[in-house]
């Protein structure tokens, strides 16, 4: 007999009645576990082990050939002050720039609460404000997600009540690993122009684009042919190959990599948890308790995402 799509989230969820196949959880992975009835716990725990080695080993392999080009790998390289001055220095070409503070993985909302996670947000010593992404993909590196995201810095920069002259002066710097806007050249730069006049409208938002197609002997060429190593001794930029090394090759940083994948693998499973939990909600058959048990969140998140519940 055929079953409703809820009958289906149901079973995705707790396992069939009439079938011995359960969902299981472990740590942070989840597996689909064929287990009989009257297996032992201690079969159970050794696969569970085993499927954890074998994550660690794909952990390894990943960070063995993880280039700059990776963004949560980029992230960690360069929420590394000293790593953080020396791209911008070269990318906009100013010796003088000094980085004040700057974040990896950062996450900024719009007023709709809508989350955006930059790979790089930076701040230098006169306030402005630098948001680098590496983009494997062209379409994510469309115009207007580089607008997107400079209003997001505008949004998230300032205080209510700031004057519209307080806002900070923003680059956003999308490195690509195409050449995104098929124009030959190494860098692009994109400014508000007064078109009648040919003038700088003044607005100091600014959208930088890098082509790392583009590996010649200039500074910018050679920074992208870094973006594009796996191996820290092929790179020419000390500075950049010995922080490489450090999350490739160091116990502690190669563990803080391994730590990075497990927080990615939880929000993924949250992510899942939260969308089982929406569909389930929207059958109105099972109580806050039920759905709380199923897809192992908090009944207080679950009843957060009651859209029908009353005001």
């Amino acid at each position: 007999m055929a079953r409703t799509r809820y009958e289906r989230i149901l079973t995705y969820v707790v396992g069939s009645t009439s079938s011995c196949k359960k969902k299981r959880f472990y740590g942070i992975l989840t597996l689909d576990k064929e287990q009989k009835a009257g297996e032992p716990m201690a079969e159970v725990e050794t696969q569970n082990n085993l499927d954890f080695e074998r994550k660690h080993e794909e952990d390894l392999r990943r960070i063995r050939d993880f280039r700059l080009m990776d963004d949560n790998f980029m992230s960690k390289v360069f929420e590394d002050k000293p790593c953080a001055e020396f791209l911008l220095r070269i990318i906009l070409n100013r010796d003088d720039l000094k980085v004040k503070e700057v974040h990896g993985q950062h996450d900024l909302n719009n007023i709709q609460g809508r989350s955006v996670r930059l790979d790089i947000l930076a701040v230098d010593h006169e306030n402005r404000a630098y948001n680098v992404e590496v983009q494997r993909s062209d379409s994510g590196a469309v115009a207007k997600r580089a607008r997107y995201n400079s209003s997001l810095l505008d949004a998230n920069l300032t205080r209510k009540g700031d004057a519209y002259d307080a806002l900070n002066e923003t680059y956003v710097i999308f490195i690509t690993e195409n050449d995104v806007l098929r124009g030959g050249l190494p860098i692009y730069h994109i400014n508000r122009i007064i078109e009648e006049m040919g003038k700088s409208f003044g607005d100091e938002a600014h959208i930088i684009y890098v082509n790392s197609q583009i590996k010649d002997d200039t500074a910018l060429g050679k920074l992208m042919h870094d973006f594009t190593c796996t191996n820290p001794d092929d790179m020419n930029y000390p500075v950049l190959a010995q922080r490489v090394r450090y999350f490739k090759e160091d116990t502690k940083g190669v563990a803080t990599m391994c730590r990075a994948f497990e927080e990615v693998r939880e929000e993924t499973k949250h992510e899942q948890s939260i969308e089982i939990a929406k569909s389930l909600l929207e059958f109105g058959k099972m109580t806050y308790e039920e759905i709380a048990r199923s897809v192992q969140l908090p009944v207080e998140e679950v009843k957060a995402l009651d859209t029908k519940k009353p005001a």
